[in-house]
């Protein structure tokens, strides 16, 4: 049985000595997560601030911030039952008696799997209850210095179906606190909750919505999995919980509550009602553009009578939320190939955020099988909204992203293998795309035999406009001279002269400061991948014939800062100072 609730989990890092307490006083816009995100930089251990202003709450933060967090937070055991499950699938399907005595170990295990009503009294969530300006007391954490306002930062907010209230969603949605009782709620058209609100505004109704804070460190992990829309998340937390979830009757009505949440928020979305949310810090690291979103009254607010109030910061990659999806990617990895026969395995790059770049060992048993595995990968739930998509039938550990590129540029034909798809639909957070290609993919295939030798070295001379030349892998050549704004055609010029002198590098990436991005795995996807649009910005001599386009090598992509890209997330100087100035009092010898 995992950790049962919050407090559990902290009282284990405290034991561990992987817990700071911060008893100075701390004020929670800015300076908050500036401490937070220097902690998480050096992988340094749990936060828990005791003296954050204005607020009677403790304030926890860096819960799951590193590898060995994630792992011992949720343990090994639910992605060994997941593994067990998918494994025991022939033997189950079609059910036989011989089948089912061979599993009956895997199925004690899943009748523990559920959830369960506790009594009241026996639920902690409802040591007190606040209607009146319900959100008034709660930290009123903001993390960068442009964004809209304070947030919950770790909500996990929970809607059902107006129309079948058993199908449920449970998604981590950025909340915003706009005063003591109304908030906004960004959650996006493809996830689970904006279905709920859609089906609800077309009946003219109001949406319940519950917002609740803490509880089992499954119930986040539960909230923040890419799960299908058909599988419920309550199930998958008691599933990483290794028992039943408790639940508890709200005594005023509504949603249950899960019982060892720290808070349970209850409101109405009322239908066609919206308001400016953001801007805010995203997970790409940059800031995103304000946008009309539902409005959330809030009828009150449940807690535990001494709640602890869990955040975390949200930003350039790498933050905490980089080692949650880390540890959600390794528990659901058994599930793609069942999900997708032809699809082995498949990897998300965190570094570059949610959707940006996805990668896939696939089967190769009939010519282009892999183009139908591309398409299968791209019609399945939240991988819809993947923007580059790199495939290859080789056996290589997909998390290393320069094995995995090697590999595909061996044997990529970029006549055949390379599938540029504009007006389709991106990631809302993703700001690359523009008016001219609101969305686009593309699709790179490297699979079969080796067709070419790839170089490791740059030898083939001075490139014209081009000031550094580095290799960030063998065949992926990083290059950088002119900014955007002073040369928006570089890249075109760029092609020419690379072409001419036969190049040997089949891609290459033009980015504003090569050193800087070649420097780890971490800096180069999120300098490429967060800074380019496949149907605005990649270039490369082509021909058409039978309406296919046919790319010639090489590839240049240009990933360099664009005059329409928002701002990067920077920290305010004056709080750098501050943090510096009192860094020994947070963390006194």
């Amino acid at each position: 049985m995992g950790y049962g609730n919050l407090r559990q989990w902290i009282e284990q890092l405290r034991k561990d000595k992987d817990l700071a307490v911060i008893d100075a006083p701390v004020d929670p816009y800015l300076e908050l997560a500036e401490i937070h995100r220097r902690v998480v930089r050096e992988e340094g251990p749990a936060l828990l601030f005791t003296n954050v202003k204005d607020t009677p709450f403790p304030v926890a933060t860096n819960l799951f911030g590193t590898v060995r967090r994630a792992n011992q937070a949720f343990g090994t055991r639910p992605e060994q039952l997941v593994k067990t499950l998918m494994g025991a699938m022939e033997t189950l399907l079609p059910p036989t008696a011989s089948g089912l005595w061979k599993e009956k170990r895997l199925l004690l295990d899943l009748l523990k799997v559920g959830t369960r009503n506790v009594p009241q009294g026996e639920a902690p969530v409802l040591g007190v209850c606040r209607s009146t300006e319900p959100l008034k007391e709660l930290p009123r954490i903001t993390g960068w210095q442009e964004e809209g306002g304070p947030s919950l930062t770790l909500p996990l907010v929970y809607t059902e179906s107006i129309t079948h209230p058993q199908n449920h969603n449970l998604g981590i949605y950025r909340v915003q606190i706009y005063d003591d009782s109304k908030a906004g709620v960004y959650w996006q058209k493809h996830k689970g909750g904006g279905f709920h609100h859609r089906e609800a505004e077309q009946l003219g109704e109001p949406l319940p919505v519950s917002v609740f804070l803490g509880g089992p460190p499954a119930l986040i992990a539960a909230a923040a999995a890419p799960v299908q829309e058909r599988l419920p998340e309550l199930l998958l937390a008691s599933l990483v919980l290794g028992g039943k979830l408790q639940m508890v009757k709200d005594p005023m009505g509504g949603h249950q509550i899960p019982a060892e949440a720290e808070f349970a928020i209850r409101g109405l979305i009322a239908p066609h009602e919206r308001r400016a949310e953001g801007p805010f810090g995203d997970h790409y690291g940059f800031y995103s553009a304000p946008r009309q979103f539902p409005v959330m009254h809030v009828q009150r607010i449940w807690h535990r009578k001494d709640a602890i109030f869990p955040a975390t910061i949200i930003g350039k990659p790498r933050q905490e939320d980089y080692y949650l999806r880390e540890y959600i990617q390794r528990l659901l990895a058994p599930v793609y190939p069942l999900l997708m026969p032809s699809v082995k395995a498949l990897w998300e790059y965190s570094e570059c955020g949610p959707h940006s770049l996805v990668s896939a060992v696939v089967r190769e048993s009939y010519p282009r099988e892999a183009v139908v595995s591309a398409y299968r990968i791209l019609g399945e739930g939240q991988l819809s909204l993947t923007k580059f998509l790199l495939l290859t039938n080789e056996p290589v550990e997909l998390a290393e992203f320069p094995k995995l590129l090697e590999s595909v540029l061996e044997r990529f034909n970029p006549a055949s293998d390379f599938l540029v798809y504009g007006n389709a639909a991106p990631d809302e957070q993703d700001h690359s795309p523009n008016a001219m290609n609101p969305g686009s993919k593309a699709i790179m295939l490297g699979v079969g035999n080796p067709v070419r030798e790839l170089p490791s070295a740059y030898t083939e001379g001075h490139l014209p406009g081009i000031t550094e030349a580095i290799p960030y892998c063998r065949g992926c050549l990083a290059v950088s001279g002119a900014s955007y704004e002073e040369d928006p055609e570089l890249p075109s010029r760029l092609i020419a002269a690379l072409r001419a002198q036969e190049t040997a590098w089949p891609l290459v990436f033009v980015v504003d400061n090569a050193p800087d991005s070649v420097r780890t795995q971490t800096s180069f996807l999120w300098t490429v991948f967060t800074r380019f649009d496949p149907a605005s910005d990649i270039y490369a001599e082509y021909e058409i014939k039978s309406h296919h386009i046919g790319y010639k090598l090489p590839l240049v992509i240009d990933a360099r800062m664009k005059r329409d890209y928002p701002e990067e997330l920077v920290p305010r100087e004056d709080i750098v100072q501050r943090v510096d100035r009192n860094w020994n009092s947070y963390f006194p010898h």
